[in-house]
């Protein structure tokens, strides 16, 4: 058994960047230090260990990377600084170089943190260990409950896929995951904790199975029996892995929500060609019909990235007008950013960053459209909401079944992580969500 005495009474604190994935991990290694005597630094002390959880997913993400490592390392100038994350496995020298950081772990690192941490006196020059990402294969369990009521699992990591614009594959590593067996047991003990709502994450989730030889599908199915847990949503999921078999699943099943999150990332058949993309419009558009029609109530988030290079001004129109014609709820729009070592660098035409604003704005003006209709077509009626933690005096939100976020005019802790029927209203003031009223049972 690992000495970790020399950890105990340490103050840490941590700061993660980027997708859910990263806030789950980070929860994680948080959850491992508490259990061998590390606290968490409260207002106004300093840390012995300080842990930054990076992403790399664009330029302004990097930069924001190296803003916070700068500011942690200064607001905490003893303490032993840990690097980790997406920016950390793609770029170690360059994260090893700033001041005051003493050590950089890879993807294939980040969980054995602990270890590293017993042997931080062999660090005194700094050091960076990563694995270089065709070899990374651990896949490093992570469960988290956020700041609000959501559990977020993790189901899987890395990706085999390489669209041409994206650093995830060689900062992930190839596509891996958790056994069925390990992770229905994690959310038993979500259940026993008393979760109600876990959020299925991952990089590429409907790939899930590469390294155990088993399915998405059987996941869900195993998942949906876990007693205790009321609702289960899929973070995101690639358009070509979203089986019929599955959406019918979800149709059908007990506690999995009539919520989608689909990347499209275009609109143009051209231009997903040029992303590498592995599937056309046509099969994206058929999904969302095949959702609509088994769960007319569904939310359907989509992902879309403007100014790819290659993306003319006829591509981006053929984007904004296919967009405008699906059934679907939210848009989340992305400006291309240029990522070193991907293969969109080849592709010639380069989208102005002036015109890139215009276009962003426009499919954010769409999508706000798109939301308030969605929004609009249940004022008045009844629904379920899962009631998310508040801070005192605050009001309290949650979210229905199919998404729509709610606003109570309460502020008790009895209804803390409770599901009650409310009857939904219109917009509140900010426009974020329905007003609404809790029904006598």
């Amino acid at each position: 058994m690992i000495d970790s005495s020399f950890l105990q009474n340490k103050k840490a604190v941590y700061y993660t960047l980027g997708c859910k994935l990263n806030f789950a991990e980070t929860s994680t290694i948080g959850k491992a230090l508490k259990a061998v005597g590390v606290h968490t630094v409260q207002e106004g002390e300093k840390a012995d260990i300080c842990i930054i959880n990076t992403c790399s997913v664009t330029e302004m993400a990097d930069k924001k990377c190296r803003q916070i490592i700068h500011r942690l390392v200064k607001e905490h100038p003893s303490a032993f600084v840990v690097v980790t994350g997406c920016y950390a496995q793609l770029k170690p020298d360059d994260v090893m170089a700033i001041d005051g950081v003493d050590l950089v772990l890879g993807a294939e690192q980040k969980g054995d943190l602990i270890n590293y941490l017993l042997k931080m006196d062999e660090f005194s020059c700094g050091k960076a260990v990563t694995t270089p990402a065709k070899n990374i294969r651990k896949f490093v369990p992570s469960c988290s409950r956020g700041d609000r009521t959501r559990y977020f699992l993790k189901v899987q990591d890395g990706c085999d896929y390489f669209c041409s614009y994206c650093t995830i594959p060689f900062a992930r590593g190839r596509s891996r995951n958790g056994s069925i067996a390990d992770l229905v047991h994690q959310a038993r003990q979500v259940a026993e904790e008393g979760g109600k709502e876990i959020v299925l994450t991952g990089v590429n989730i409907g790939d899930f199975g590469k390294t155990t030889g088993e399915s998405l599908l059987s996941l869900l199915k195993q998942l949906d029996e876990v007693e205790g847990i009321e609702r289960y949503r899929i973070s995101s999921i690639e358009p070509d892995l979203l089986t019929d078999e599955i959406i019918a699943f979800v149709s059908q099943s007990r506690h999995f929500m009539p919520h989608f999150h689909i990347p499209l990332q275009s609109g143009s058949d051209a231009v997903l060609k040029l992303m590498r993309r592995r599937y056309d419009t046509n099969l994206f558009a058929e999904k969302i019909k095949r959702i609509k029609e088994l769960m007319p109530d569904a939310f359907i988030g989509v992902d879309v990235i403007v100014g790819t290079r290659g993306e003319t001004s006829e591509y981006f129109e053929q984007t904004y007008c296919f967009l405008k014609g699906l059934p679907v709820s939210q848009l989340h729009v992305f400006s291309y950013s240029e990522r070193p070592g991907t293969q969109a660098l080849k592709i010639d035409y380069i989208v102005p960053q002036e015109i890139k604003h215009e276009r962003s704005q426009r499919l954010l003006a769409l999508s706000e459209e798109k939301t308030k209709a969605f929004y609009e077509k249940y004022e008045g009626k009844n629904a379920i909401v899962l009631v998310e933690h508040a801070k005192p005096g605050a009001l309290m939100h949650g979210f229905t079944a199919n998404y729509i976020r709610v606003e109570l005019d309460c502020n008790t802790m009895s209804l803390d992580n409770q599901l009650v029927c409310v009857k939904l209203g219109a917009f509140n003031g900010d426009r974020t969500a329905l007003k609404a009223v809790i029904m006598d049972k």
